[in-house]
This record gives C-alpha cells, sequence and structure tokens, in this order.
C-alpha cells in the first residue's frame, strides 16, 4: 500500500463518527490493509470487527426486493409469502403485455359490435395463468418449487391468488372501456372464478397444465354452441348462466378443500413430480 489511513480518521471510523466520503474511502481501504486493520483493532476490540464484517457481508448477499414484494410487505404481507407472490411468472411483464394486449383486442371488438369477446376470453385468462404459474415446461422454477420445504397445496394457492388478482384487475380495467353496456360487461367474473377454482380442483388429478386445457376448451366448445344455435344472448352470460358459474365455483372449491392432501403426495402434478426421489417428494 502506498498510504493508510491516518491515526484521526481510524478513531472516528472506531467511534462512528466518520462521514462519507471519507467514511467509504476508509472502509475500502481497511478491506484490503491489514496494517491499517490492525490500527483499528487499537480501538475497537478483534471481536466487535468481526462481527461488524459479518453483518456487513451478509447485508451485502441478503436479497434485494423488487417493487411488487416491497409493496407486498408494506401491506402488511409476509416475507416469504410476498417473496411467493411476487416470483410467481405471471407476474413478468411479458405475461402481463400479452394479457393486457388480449384485452385491449377484445375491447376493440366490444366498441365495434358486442362485448362477447370480452366475456368469453377474460375467464380464460386466470385458467392459463395458473397453468403458466405452476406447469412443468411452462414455469421455470417448477422443479425447485415442488421440492421446496412448503406444501405444494400452499404453493398453488399462493400463485392463483396471484393470477386471480391480476388478472381479475386487467379485465375490470377493460370491462370499463365499455360503459354503454352497464353491468351485462362484468358477466365474464363468475364464469372466471368457476374456470379457475374447477381447473384447480381438477389439477390435483390430471396435472396443473392438463387440467386447465380441458377446462377452457370446454368453456370455448360451450360459448360457441351457444353462439351458433342462438342469436340472442348465450346461455352463459344469462342471469341462468351467472347462476350456475356461482354454483360450479363453491362447488368447486368444496372439492378443492377435500383434495388438498393429493397435491402433497406426489401424484398430483405430473411426471416430473414423480419422477423426483421420494425424500424430495416429501420435502415439497
Amino acid at each position: 500500500m502506498s498510504w493508510h489511513v491516518d491515526d484521526a480518521d481510524v478513531r472516528e471510523y472506531a467511534h462512528g463518527d466518520l462521514a462519507p466520503p471519507r467514511l467509504w474511502s476508509v472502509e475500502t481501504h481497511l478491506a484490503a490493509c491489514a496494517d491499517c486493520r490492525a490500527a483499528l483493532s487499537a480501538h475497537v476490540a478483534p471481536a466487535e470487527i468481526d462481527a461488524g464484517w459479518a453483518r456487513l457481508d451478509a447485508e451485502l448477499d441478503a436479497p434485494r426486493p423488487g417493487p411488487a414484494e416491497s409493496l407486498l410487505i408494506r401491506m402488511g404481507v409476509a416475507d416469504h409469502t410476498a417473496r411467493l407472490l411476487a416470483a410467481t411468472p405471471v407476474l413478468r411483464r411479458s405475461w402481463l403485455g400479452a394479457v393486457a394486449l388480449t384485452l385491449l383486442l377484445a375491447v376493440g371488438a366490444g366498441l365495434a359490435a358486442s362485448p362477447l369477446m370480452l366475456l368469453a376470453t377474460a375467464p380464460l385468462l386466470p385458467l392459463a395463468g395458473v397453468a403458466v404459474s405452476f406447469g412443468p415446461g411452462l414455469d421455470p422454477t417448477y422443479e425447485t418449487a415442488v421440492v421446496a420445504p412448503m406444501h405444494t397445496f400452499r404453493l398453488l394457492m399462493v400463485r392463483t391468488v396471484a393470477v386471480l388478482s391480476t388478472t381479475t384487475a386487467l379485465s375490470g380495467l377493460a370491462s370499463l372501456a365499455l360503459p354503454s353496456f352497464g353491468l351485462a360487461v362484468l358477466g365474464w367474473l363468475l364464469p372466471a372464478l368457476a374456470l379457475t377454482a374447477t381447473g384447480v380442483a381438477l389439477t390435483a388429478r390430471l396435472g396443473p397444465v392438463l387440467a386447465p386445457a380441458l377446462v377452457g376448451g370446454g368453456w370455448i366448445a360451450l360459448v360457441a354452441l351457444n353462439v351458433v344455435l342462438s342469436s340472442g344472448t348465450p346461455v352463459p352470460f344469462t342471469a341462468a348462466g351467472q347462476g350456475t358459474a356461482a354454483a360450479v365455483a363453491v362447488t368447486a372449491t368444496a372439492l378443492l378443500a377435500v383434495v388438498r392432501d393429493r397435491f402433497d403426495s406426489g401424484r398430483p402434478l405430473g411426471p416430473s413430480l414423480r419422477s423426483l426421489p421420494f425424500t424430495a417428494r416429501r420435502l415439497s
């Protein structure tokens, strides 16, 4: 070293009185200079110095929460839950952009003719989001998630809540762009809850990709069949259809509570999970 920290700076640093930018310069120098660290030990006990550096290393290595995670923590969500929510794949800009574009096209069709495209499309978005958020080959953190030391069912529910929250908010904003249709434009809400609850409940047996695919395909076929056979409002968006959607949502939620243990048995999430070692599956 061509220079060393002078005694006055060492004393101020030891007593916590050294201000930036000298503080930064001294700390950088201390990290590389054993002689100056020895001089510092004359003012501070070596154990205290070591503890300080350990705290600094821990602080530097600690993960920095992103904007979404920080917001959730400020809202009172527990740190670990906030991290799981913020890590949900559907909160990435690419997914949110795709959802926004889909809804924009649906609103355009609604302004040109009827809100049918929005009513038919919006219920599919949370269903697709669940598949993207917890499906092998779709979620890049899938294998890590299923061997994490927490229940698979809880992780799936956390991510489902994230999906429902974001897609419902975006679909609600899209509905505001069609005020001329009144409350009828919100006819997608109950079907969205019904499809999502049904898809998640069937995931226990069919897996996180096949279950949403079958439920979504059934919804598309139902709407298309109603459009072909009837010139009026499709049945899913009538009062009777909305009541049926509500009943399906309640029934599927009850079924989900019954089969929740299947999510942690190693069977529900397809061959990728079953192929993991027994110990890893029990940890999930």
